[in-house]
């Protein structure tokens, strides 16, 4: 059971049924607070209240309100003349309204409180309140006075308890106008792609897992001046580059979140990408002007005649090749078949001869 200190004391308003409930604070405050003190001898820096009429100092039984007019006039007020105000919110928490839950913007959001039933008479229609606010799934919209001002509230249920956050009035949240960017941007699907998968590779974090780094290390620089140490130096922060590229930022930071996470690198197929018409005429060489152009060209066709010149030789002495392979084929040709005659005519004489000297 939560016990601590109610700041207010009243009753919800629930139609014709009243609950009397405490106020109880639902948040604190761990920030490490300082004092001032005089840095030359360490004695402490107070403030002290001083009535400027008498030029002394006055205890916190002689302090009261007042209301400052537009001409300097100071209007005391009491605490009485505040208690008997005719607003039934005064020591009453007042339901207005049902509504849902996304009705509300989160920037109305103020102080939160937990309500307390005020004994045992409280302890049925407290239940019977949180229950129907549960089966609604709605919650409920109060009007409340607390430290000398109405206000506006919104009751829902958390665990088995009431909780109410302090709204702000409507005409208290600032418009965010003129807080875009001015230009004309297009994000691209690609980009959009890259943030989801960003998100995605980030994930969810359990609340609870979080901590305030900033008061531990106040804590441990605290501990160590304490012991008569020297605390020890923050490790420097890494040299933060201007983002030239969104997508190769957004890759970047894709490949850093899955890494932290201990997912291994995918390894990436190189694209290959073919040069356009346009790209490929940006590689070719530039011509600065005209007549350097012309006389490039002349000196191309001077080259281009004096190969064709050392080239016609060649030609002609290809050309006497062929007539002299042609003649050497021929001529090796008719010896070839001269031989080939006498030896037929020598092997039919051998013939006749051997056939007289049989008969």
């Amino acid at each position: 059971m939560l016990h601590v200190r109610s700041i207010w004391n009243g009753a919800i308003s629930f139609g014709l049924v009243s609950i009397p409930i405490k106020l109880v604070n639902a948040t604190e405050n761990h920030s490490i607070s300082f004092r001032q003190i005089h840095t030359e001898d360490g004695g402490r820096i107070r403030y002290r209240k001083v009535c400027e009429l008498e030029d002394r100092e006055v205890s916190p039984s002689e302090i009261g309100k007042g209301y400052e007019d537009a001409d300097g006039t100071i209007i005391p007020i009491t605490e009485e003349d505040l208690s008997h105000l005719p607003l039934p919110t005064a020591k009453t928490i007042e339901i207005v309204a049902f509504v849902p839950a996304d009705r509300i913007d989160p920037l109305q959001m103020d102080a939160a409180y937990y309500l307390q039933a005020g004994g045992a008479p409280a302890a049925k229609p407290y239940t019977l309140l949180r229950e129907a606010l549960k089966r609604s799934n709605k919650v409920a919209i109060t009007k409340y006075a607390l430290r000398g001002r109405e206000r506006l509230g919104m009751l829902r249920v958390v665990g088995e308890a009431i909780a109410m956050h302090g709204l702000l009035w409507p005409d208290e949240v600032r418009a965010p106008e003129g807080l875009a960017p001015d230009a004309d941007v297009t994000v691209r699907d690609k980009e959009l792609d890259l943030a989801d998968a960003l998100m995605d590779t980030l994930g969810e974090v359990d609340l609870e897992d979080l901590h305030d780094e900033y008061r531990e290390a106040v804590e441990e620089v605290v501990a160590a001046k304490a012991a008569g140490e020297t605390p020890r130096e923050a490790p420097s922060a890494a040299p933060s580059g201007k983002v030239l590229d969104l997508m190769a930022a957004l890759e970047n930071s894709v490949r850093a979140a899955k890494e932290s996470r201990g997912e291994p690198p995918r390894q990436e197929k190189a694209e290959v990408r073919h040069l356009t018409e346009r790209q490929t005429a940006r590689t070719a060489p530039k011509q600065t002007g005209g007549k350097k152009s012309t006389s490039t060209a002349k000196k191309t066709a001077a080259s281009a005649k004096k190969a064709t010149k050392a080239t016609q030789p060649t030609k002609k002495a290809a050309s006497a090749n062929k007539s002299a392979t042609k003649k050497t084929a021929s001529s090796s040709s008719s010896s070839s078949s001269s031989s080939s005659k006498s030896t037929a005519k020598k092997t039919a004489a051998k013939k006749t001869t051997a056939r007289k000297r049989s008969a």
